[in-house]
């Protein structure tokens, strides 16, 4: 089958069922790795970006992204790695915050400028758990399993939880 035969919206919908090899719970179609995606004459471009730069998943991303278009013949393509504009949780839908929750991962709870205005204001927000929807928390590490998560503890329910930091 010829790489032009499929559409940009079929090849979105076919690099949507690869998960985040850190989040499983959502695609990296969802997380906004997968920015664009191209034709340059018979060429299939598809661009992608890290959340982070120096993001160790980037590599397994890229792999799975080979392995999926080799698993419908498509061979005629180039993955490129783009860093401006920088990765942000603006990107985040709805629905994939929802997913993240769901996951038990505190998902960003306002928007990348709001968070930098509040952190130059002195303004810390407490996260919300993920488990009891509860504001009575506290952080634990500016690191969590990965460098875009941080640790935090729920006072309410006694749980430790992730959250997807904002930037």
């Amino acid at each position: 089958m010829s790489t032009s035969t499929f559409s940009t919206e079929q090849l979105f919908s076919l690099l949507n069922t690869i998960p985040d090899p850190e989040v499983p719970a959502i695609s990296i179609v969802e997380l906004g790795v997968v920015r664009d995606i191209n034709y340059a004459g018979d060429v299939l471009e598809i661009k992608i970006t890290p959340t982070y730069s120096g993001c160790p998943a980037m590599k397994v991303m890229e792999e799975e992204i080979e392995k999926k278009l080799h698993e419908h013949q498509i061979t005629n393509y180039k993955i490129r790695t783009i860093l401006s504009p920088a990765w942000t949780t603006d990107w985040l839908s709805d629905s994939t915050k929802r997913k993240l929750k769901e996951y038990g991962i505190a998902p960003p709870e306002q928007s990348t400028a709001s968070h930098l205005e509040n952190l130059l204001n002195g303004k810390r927000k407490n996260v919300t758990c993920p488990f009891c929807s509860s504001t009575d928390t506290k952080l634990t590490s500016a690191f969590g399993s990965t460098a875009c998560k941080a640790l935090h503890y729920c006072n309410a329910c006694q749980q430790p939880f992730e959250e997807f930091k904002c930037h």
